[in-house]
């Protein structure tokens, strides 16, 4: 029998700015993939995880009245944060950087949710707990739907699930783009 390799998975969260207090993230791109070369943390001694992708969603806004009207501008990114990201060369294949991968394209996936759920509010002028509510939601949501992720596909180890999920979450991000 194989050892057994579980994947952790860290979200930061960060709102109008803070994300970058831990440190600079790097945004979501579609046409870029994540590397091992991008895993930059130290992994920790005790850790039984083979691999750990740090990813979050930032928030920032502004909110204006207009004929009793609230305007929200806003901005929603998904970032992947190196330093807080790391693997056992050992233990991981290009499997698991795909199983990796896609942790961080669903961060993007729910990203998405968030500002179509922006777009779609009307706001009162409590915009703020409005705002943050919504955030909470979305991530509570997100880490729900991560977990769910990990244990269907068992880790990436379960390849026909792990396959099953890819597709899903592609086709996803296609629909919500």
């Amino acid at each position: 029998m194989g050892k057994v390799i579980s994947i952790g998975l860290i979200f930061l969260f960060g709102f109008l700015g803070l994300s970058q207090e831990i440190e600079e993230g790097v945004p979501w791109n579609g046409s870029t993939r994540l590397t091992w070369s991008d895993y930059k943390g130290k992994v920790p001694p005790a850790d039984e995880a083979a691999a750990t992708t740090a990813s979050g969603i930032s928030y920032t806004y502004s909110a204006n009245l207009l004929h009793h009207e609230v305007n929200l501008d806003f901005e929603v990114n998904a970032y992947f944060y190196p330093n807080e990201s790391w693997y056992k060369p050992q233990l991981c294949d290009e499997n698991t950087l795909a199983h990796e991968q896609l942790h961080f394209d669903i961060t993007e996936l729910f990203a998405r949710k968030m500002r179509d759920k922006l777009r779609r509010t009307s706001f009162s002028d409590d915009v703020k707990a409005e705002v943050r509510k919504i955030y909470r939601d979305i991530l509570k949501d997100l880490q729900d739907y991560q977990e769910k992720y990990d244990w269907e596909t068992n880790f990436s180890r379960n390849r026909e699930k792990q396959r099953e999920w890819n597709q899903k979450v592609a086709n996803a991000l296609k629909e919500e783009s």
